[in-house]
């Protein structure tokens, strides 16, 4: 870690060797040589009311105690109208970050192409405009809320900047923008700077250990808060990228406890580990139990009833049948038998036929 001596005589130096956009725009008030953690993710909270801008929250340097803590953002009543919030932001250049503090001006200007998120893309700020003394607030950025707000629009923002966390400008992992003519231009404009709300905000976080990148390793407890100096009701952050990289000295890199955040996100393979609940394939068993051919024998109890109908086939004795028609007719008397009187009258009829016989009877006396 660099002493604090020669990071602050370096710092002169350093700003009259860097670019325009250094010396023209925001005043130099801290220079670190290790890179700040990446921009968490946190959800903005309703706008308390008519003419409160939103500031996005960033990363600071506390050199009592020699580390980043998270100064979450808030809304922020303007000084005065017309005029809007310029971010601070950091900038690498000459092995080490610079913290350029945030202004209060009539255009917003150069903010180191950061996206912070919520109307601050990289380029200007797309939240809202200054009209007639009011400011106009367009819904698809500004959470309104339940707030009684009138003077809204509706103005779908196209982001043209690569959509990442890096929260810093400049050197190999830094975000690669440029001021442009206009915004170097309000860089030199007249300027306000911070509130005493906003420096209450900040000196509030720096008193909170929770808030400090050693200790949430690049996710802080509180994203933001319904307005600045009050962190009542705070808005917690979801989440947050790995820690830059960007570390020209080797010293700064054995207490950088941004890098350790990576082993926080470590546990998520862990989840991931949960194949053991494919271990249920253990219960596989349970096929065993649907093998059990103790079903099967059910068919088997089945063919018997098959074999009852085989009797059918012992009154095969058909082909007894096939005699001449008396056994067609048997049928016809197993049919008659109900009306059981017909049959005894035949028989009186066939009574004549004694009569013929006995005269063959004397015939055949006669042959003997």
């Amino acid at each position: 870690m660099l002493s604090k001596t020669w990071i602050r005589s370096l710092v002169p130096v350093l700003i009259l060797s860097l670019s325009p956009m250094l010396t023209m725009a925001q005043g130099v008030s801290v220079s670190v040589n290790i890179a700040p953690p990446e921009l968490p993710v946190y959800d903005q909270p309703p706008i308390p009311g008519d003419g409160y801008l939103w500031t996005p929250g960033y990363w600071a340097w506390g050199d009592d105690i020699q580390d980043y803590y998270w100064v979450p953002g808030t809304w922020v009543e303007a000084p005065q109208p017309d005029y809007l919030w310029t971010p601070g932001y950091w900038a690498f250049a000459n092995g080490v970050y610079l913290w350029n503090a945030g202004y209060w001006g009539p255009t917003v200007g150069f903010y180191g192409g950061v996206n912070y998120g919520y109307g601050y893309g990289g380029r200007g700020y797309e939240g809202g405009y200054w009209q007639g003394g009011h400011l106009f607030y367009n819904r698809a950025v500004v959470n309104v809320g339940s707030v009684h707000i009138t003077n809204v629009y509706n103005k779908t923002v196209v982001n043209n900047v690569t959509v990442n966390r890096v929260s810093f400008n400049g050197g190999s992992n830094g975000v690669r923008a440029q001021p442009t003519s206009q915004e170097l231009a309000a860089g030199r404009d007249r300027h306000i700077a911070v509130t005493p709300a906003q420096r209450q905000q900040e000196q509030t976080a720096r008193t909170n250990p929770q808030l400090r990148a050693a200790a949430n390793h690049g996710t802080p407890p509180i994203g933001a808060t319904p307005r600045a100096g009050n962190f009542s009701n705070p808005v917690p952050a979801q989440r947050a990228g790995s820690a830059n990289t960007e570390r020209p000295n080797p010293q700064p890199r054995a207490g950088t406890p941004t890098r350790e955040a990576a082993p926080v996100r470590a546990p998520a393979p862990v989840r991931e580990a949960a194949p053991v609940r494919e271990a249920a394939p253990v219960r596989a068993p349970a096929p065993v139990r649907e093998a059990a051919p103790v079903r099967e024998p059910q068919p088997v109890r089945q063919p018997p009833p098959a074999r009852e109908p085989a009797p059918p086939p012992r009154q095969a004795p058909q082909p007894r049948e096939a005699a001449p028609v008396e056994q067609r007719r048997q049928p016809e008397q197993t049919q008659q038998p109900r009306p059981a009187a017909p049959p005894p009258k035949p028989q009186p009829r066939e009574a004549p036929r004694p009569a013929e016989h006995p005269a063959e009877h004397p015939e055949d006396h006669e042959h003997h």
